[in-house]
Order: C-alpha cells, then structure tokens, then sequence
C-alpha cells in the first residue's frame, strides 16, 4: 500500500498567521514551546515585521534565519545548523523561494515543518518538491515532503501585487499541457500513471478553468486559488513526482531561467503560462479553453513585454528538453525549427496584444 504524506491543516483565514500555536494544538499540543526556527528573507522581515514579531511572540524559544539565495549548498547549512542547535520546528515565511529552502532545510533535518506563504505565485506552498540552485545560474528539483501544516493569511495574500496572484493561476493552468505530456510519456512506456493523481491535479485545473469569480483580491477567489495551488501539489504527492503539474510548458520556463540570463525577471507561473500557450500548440489541441483564461485574468503572456525577442523564444523552446532529458513530453515528437518558432511567436504577439 502507497503511503502518503499529507497536511493537518490548510486554514486561509485573516490574520491565521497570529494563531499558529492555537490552530495546531489539536495536532500538537506542545507546539508552541518548541524550539523553532523562521526561514524568511530581509525584505520581509522588513515589510511584515507585525507578522515576524507576532509569530517570535507565540514560541518563546525562537529564531530568525534570514535566507540569501535559495541555493542546495544553504539548504544544507542550514540544515546542519538546526541539528547542531536541536531545532524541532521549521517555518518557512515567504515566496517560493523562500519556502523551498525552508521545506528542503526541515526535509534533510526531520523537523516539523509549516509553511506561512505571503503569496500565492506557484505551488512551491504545497508540494513536494524544492527548486533550488546548485552551479552558476542552474537550479535543479529535489524531492522532499510537502508541509505538516499550511497556514494562509488572507490580509497578507491580498496586500501582495496582483501580478503574483496571476503567477499562482499562471502555474495552475500550466497543468492543462502537463497532464497531457504526462498521458504522453505513459503511452510511450516513460512514465508511471496514477488516475487519482491525475484526477486531482485536474480538478485545480478545472477549479481556475471554469471559475466565476473576477474580483482576484476577494476572500473567495484566494480561497479557491489556495486550494488549486495545493491541490496541485498534493497530487505531486501522490504520484510520487511532479509530472501532474510540470511537462514541456515547465521545460520552456527552465530553459529561460538557465540559459537567458536577461529575462530572469519572468515570474515562474508566468513563464510556464507562455510555454503552456506552445505546448498546447505542439500538441495539436483547441487553444480555446486556455486563450480564454488568460485574456480573461489578463495574465501578461505577450513574449515581448518580458523582453523576450524572436531569438530567445526560440532558443528557449529549442533547448527546453535538454534541461530535463530524463522527462518525455511532447518535445521529444515535436520539429521545433526556427520557422515553426518564428511563426508561434509572432502569433502569441499579435493574439495577447
């Protein structure tokens, strides 16, 4: 029988992040004297400092570790750190890059570990992986275990800039090329199935696909994007890898971040929306479903208002594979010449202009 690790809590509730040691004591009654440690970055330290003290004030015995790139090598320090001063709790307060440190640091240590996201730009707040940096600008996924407890602070979630909040529903939609490569690498015999991981990351997908709600910043809409993000994420979960949620789109998004240096600054869930946009084209499906949720949240897809020119997009798609070789999706059947390239690009111009 396939064991699973899961949450005891997902609360998205306003100012949840005061009430942590009261939220958990059904599950650990002794948490707030724990020795613990809180894994953010000096930004926000500075901008949430409320939030930081609150939280230092509900466990006496704490710290503040302040991360500084979001690397394995720190990861591991860190790690070493938290054993050598018997560290029991872990939480992590941030973005994505954030909270991977922290999950991977508390994973490598065997603490607990909950997780505080002040947004919600990717499913790095639910799943079982951490991206982190290894040799010059590469960054690689590690396997790891998804949080004990997730606690979203609606206030927070709402307070952060609405290009984050369209980062999350960027990552959710990528799962409408993702699950199909997915299907793809089973048909050829290079991939594991799982029908109720696929159901379930489906179902975050649908949750954004068919939603009604316009108001991004509403309690409602936070609530929903949430549990998309960790639905995504427990699916991971449960397939025992991040195939339900990452494929060629993914790919497109590695491949910018290693080897473009001047576009950096794509948010991942925006980059791995661009790169659903050609996967979909790849495999020969309708752009109907996934044209109409990005113009209708208004997520910025146009290639070129990233400064993504004509030779990087094709760069790009044209070394997508190779930075993950051991992943089959529909790259490995796809003749990505220049001109199909040039052709898709100006397209996705002349479309989300």
């Amino acid at each position: 029988m396939n064991e699973y690790n899961l949450p005891y809590h997902l609360m998205v509730e306003e100012d949840i992040f005061f009430r942590i040691p009261e939220a958990m004591a059904d599950v650990d009654p002794s948490i707030g004297e724990k020795k613990m440690i809180l894994v953010t970055e000096e930004n926000l330290k500075n901008l949430f400092g409320t939030y930081i003290e609150g939280i230092q004030k509900s466990f006496p015995n704490s710290e503040i570790y302040l991360m500084k790139e979001s690397s394995y090598d720190e990861a591991a320090d860190l790690a070493k750190y938290m054993a050598m001063h018997e560290i029991q709790l872990v939480i992590g307060f941030g973005g994505g890059s954030v909270l991977d440190l922290a999950k991977f640091a508390a994973f490598i240590g065997k603490q607990q570990y909950i997780c505080l996201p002040t947004t919600l730009s990717n499913d790095s707040l639910a799943s079982p992986v951490a991206v982190l940096g290894t040799e010059k600008k590469a960054r690689k996924s590690f396997n790891c275990e998804i949080p004990d407890a997730i606690f979203v602070d609606i206030k927070i979630i709402k307070s952060a800039p609405k290009r984050q909040i369209l980062s999350g529903i960027g990552d959710t939609i990528s799962k409408y090329t993702a699950l199909i490569d997915w299907k793809i690498a089973c048909l050829k015999g290079k991939s594991k199935g799982d029908d109720f991981a696929y159901m379930l990351s489906k179902m975050a997908l649908n949750s954004i696909l068919h939603n009604d709600i316009k108001d991004l910043g509403s309690e409602e809409f936070i609530k929903q994007l949430t549990q998309a993000l960790v639905m995504g994420g427990l699916a991971m979960e449960i397939a025992g890898s991040s195939r339900p949620s990452s494929g060629s789109e993914h790919l497109f998004c590695h491949a910018l971040e290693e080897n473009f240096s001047e576009v950096t600054t794509v948010p991942h869930g925006i980059s791995v929306a661009i790169g659903s946009y050609g996967a979909c084209k790849f495999q020969k499906r309708n752009l109907t479903k996934i044209k109409k949720v990005i113009k209708k949240y208004e997520i910025p897809v146009k290639p070129s208002d990233w400064k993504i020119d004509e030779k990087t997009f094709i760069g790009a798609w044209q070394t997508a594979a190779a930075t993950r070789p051991d992943r089959y999706t529909i790259l490995n059947e796809t003749d990505l010449s220049d001109e199909m390239l040039r052709d898709l690009y100006h397209e996705m111009e002349e479309v989300f202009s």
